[in-house]
């Protein structure tokens, strides 16, 4: 499996991907409006998840690197998991790619991925209070803010609103 774009090129994870994941998911600025660090098993948990040979009657999420097209340097995974018909997605960049367009392109060819591919015609992602940089990317890929859940979600010491977005293509 491969998705192109102008610029990018996305895989399913590997086992080689391994340092990559873990960074994104133990890196200060990333996690500060994402998520707790998880402990070293859950994270083993996670990145094991994501390895088996994903179809759209996987339970588990499709985890793809983001590369850049001409260098093949890695800057991040996006993805989806599939519930009751409806794909949430997700993505983490490593902080050095925020702000330069990768996470609305990868995102737009992931959805049209999932519409051509899967059937897939509608979308869900839940972004933290306070994570405006996630939820212009959802906005530019056509998303709209669904609903806020005040106090949904605690990171540290501090309790987040949850704010859910969703997009429906029929």
């Amino acid at each position: 499996m491969e998705i192109r774009t102008e610029r990018l090129v996305m895989t399913q994870l590997k086992v080689c991907d391994r340092d990559l994941y873990y960074g994104l998911h133990s890196d200060p600025e990333i996690i500060a409006l994402c998520f707790d660090e998880p402990s070293s098993d859950e994270l083993d948990a996670k990145f094991e998840s994501c390895l088996p040979a994903w179809n759209r009657e996987s339970g588990h999420w499709l985890c793809l690197t983001i590369s850049i097209l001409e260098t093949n340097e890695k800057v991040g995974i996006t993805g989806f998991k599939i519930k009751n018909s409806v794909a949430e997605v997700g993505y983490l960049l490593l902080p050095s790619f925020h702000g330069v367009g990768f996470g609305t392109e990868s995102l737009k060819a992931l959805l049209n991925w999932a519409r051509m591919n899967c059937g897939i015609t509608e979308f869900s992602a839940v972004v933290t209070e306070g994570n405006i940089g996630s939820e212009r990317v959802l906005e530019k890929c056509g998303f709209t803010l669904q609903k806020i859940i005040p106090n949904a979600y605690q990171i540290g010491d501090r309790v987040y609103a949850d704010h859910w977005y969703g997009i429906c293509n029929t």
